[in-house]
């Protein structure tokens, strides 16, 4: 698969995503619940793969990338579990600020993965020019 060809796929899931939140806005709370269990499944998947093709790739990438790929598993982990004992210590009154809680956290995470599409951007560009580099260097 070409790079480029990877940052067509990670636009299309940030489509997707785009199209998922906007229709949560108009779902019943179950449909919502049912949602919301299915992309922490998801994230949490996903979470797990990048730790093990971290694992597995060791060698082949700088050792900063594996690193932000652990501490990312270890975020999201850390986020379940917050979570999860927000939602057991919830009373009526604290439900609001509950929810602004979640946004402020949902906003963070759309800021992260921006950033980390930038850096997606360059790196994708950053190894195209690299291998130009090493066809030039072979051709001379």
């Amino acid at each position: 698969m070409a790079l480029s060809d990877l940052l067509t796929t990670l636009a299309q899931q940030a489509k997707e995503a785009e199209d998922r939140a906007r229709s949560a806005a108009t779902e019943a709370k179950a449909d919502l619940q049912a949602n919301v269990d299915r992309a922490a499944n998801d994230a949490r998947r996903t979470a797990d793969e990048l730790t093990k093709r971290a694992d597995a790739a060791a060698e082949e990438t700088s050792g900063w990338w594996t690193q932000v790929q652990s501490d990312w598993s270890k975020h999201v982990a850390t986020v379940r579990e917050n979570v999860a004992a927000k939602k057991k210590a919830i009373d009526m009154n604290d439900a609001q600020f509950a929810a602004d809680l979640a946004k402020a956290d949902a906003q963070a995470a759309v800021n992260f993965a921006s950033s980390a599409l930038d850096e997606a951007e360059y790196a994708v560009l950053n190894a195209m020019l690299a291998q130009k580099d090493a066809d030039e260097i072979a051709a001379s």
